[in-house]
């Protein structure tokens, strides 16, 4: 089963400092029909104005991934972490028994855009830790590259959670198959061009901000369809 959200059905927050693209209830949008899917219970898509930031706040027994689609984003936090993220890098910060983070934009001129992604833990109480990792967009390049997994796999970063999820560019017409498991779930969603996804259900087309939440099995075939430009997409595997 396939269910589509376009980017008009996310809830739109903007401030002066901050624009942000929610598809499950967070902070101002309170949605109970619409909390979570599985273990995933966010997933913003964030502009970061030049000079702004969210200033150091708590957080706890959370598995926050964080990636910078563009623009450089300043992670500090009370472990002793500092790093400037570039474009192409995904962040880690398992918050556990407690964390306590900031993150800035140190741009005078230019936005960051930021995906931020909340899923919980498989057990609560578990010791912090961060990391982080930069992945070259030609790794991505009509390829599903993990970039974090429970499993453990090589070159990802290491999640506390049963979860794998992979980052992606498209090629126009080119293609990529992905074989979801009857008990699991699929979200996808596309951070820029068009995307086409097809299974049993039927075939959908997907444009910059759609998202789609995949149950039970189904034998995707996602292709890029974007008439100038790539398609890029993060796929979340999650139970």
């Amino acid at each position: 089963m396939i269910k589509v959200v376009t980017a008009a059905e996310r809830h739109t927050s903007n401030r002066e400092w901050i624009h942000s693209e929610f598809s499950f209830s967070f902070a101002d949008y309170d949605d109970p029909s619409n909390a979570h899917f599985g273990a995933l219970l966010a997933h913003n898509d964030n502009e970061l104005k030049p000079e702004q930031g969210m200033h150091e706040h708590p957080h706890h027994d959370l598995e926050i991934i964080t990636y910078v689609v563009s623009g450089v984003l300043k992670h500090q936090d009370d472990l002793g972490n500092h790093a400037d993220l570039q474009a192409g890098s995904v962040q880690l910060m398992s918050a556990g028994t407690g964390i306590n983070h900031s993150e800035t934009n140190p741009s005078d001129h230019v936005d960051v855009r930021f995906l931020q992604i909340w899923l919980l833990p498989d057990r609560p109480g578990k010791t912090p830790k961060w990391d982080a990792r930069f992945f070259p967009a030609e790794l991505k390049l009509n390829h599903l590259l993990p970039v974090a997994s429970g499993e453990g796999t090589q070159g990802s970063l290491q999640l506390d959670n049963d979860v794998n999820i992979y980052l992606s560019v498209l090629q126009t017409n080119r293609e990529l198959r992905y074989p979801q498991q009857e008990e699991r779930r699929t979200h996808l969603y596309v951070i820029s061009g068009n995307l086409e996804i097809a299974c049993a259900d039927g075939v959908f087309q997907l444009q910059e901000g759609d998202a789609a939440r995949i149950r039970k099995s189904c034998e995707l075939t996602l292709k890029g369809i974007s008439s100038s430009g790539d398609a890029e997409f993060i796929l979340i595997d999650l139970p």
